[in-house]
């Protein structure tokens, strides 16, 4: 279940349906699927994608997306902390960034035209599409962070953060 959040204006909202509507007013895709398959900690990014093939192929397939991979953060994630400050930056994509929680959770902080910067505490199930350009960062969190998600992309070109040398995120970071 997805938690909205506007840290500036004091507002959290827990309601998928308000979540969606939100979201969708600033151009951002939200939806929920069902993310119950089994997998160990270390599952292969071959062993998630094939859990998954059911839902993502058709998807992508209607979509127009070509590649996609995962990304599995967890307590066991070697080098952690640097990887962390590299998504804790804010960046835009060239295309959509479309994710897939399947375990676990992460927030996605957004920093949108003539809108307060908000965030969307994404967990298993929920699909979320970042419009290309959209500045935004993303934190798996700071302590035992557990996360495993789909990326989805048209282009691997598309993956390319363009960092905004903006410290904006710094001013949101949790410690």
């Amino acid at each position: 279940m997805a938690i909205l959040s506007i840290p500036d204006q004091n507002f959290q909202s827990k309601n998928p349906k308000e979540i969606q509507d939100f979201l969708a007013q600033k151009g951002i895709l939200f939806d929920q699927w069902q993310a119950k398959e089994t997998l160990s900690l270390q599952a292969s990014q071959e062993e998630v994608l094939a859990a998954y093939e059911h839902v993502l192929q058709p998807y992508m397939n209607q979509n127009g997306y070509k590649v996609a991979d995962v990304i599995n953060i967890n307590s066991e994630t070697p080098n952690y902390p640097a990887i962390r400050a590299k998504f804790l930056d804010e960046h835009t994509h060239t295309e959509d960034e479309v994710r897939f929680f399947v375990e676990g959770q992460g927030l996605f902080w957004f920093h949108l035209p003539n809108s307060p910067v908000f965030n969307v505490l994404c967990q298993a199930g929920d699909l979320i599409s970042v419009p290309a350009n959209s500045k935004h960062w993303f934190d798996a969190g700071k302590d035992n962070p557990s996360v495993k998600a789909i990326r989805i992309f048209i282009d691997m070109e598309g993956w390319v953060p363009h960092y905004t040398g903006s410290d904006l995120a710094q001013k949101y970071a949790a410690e």
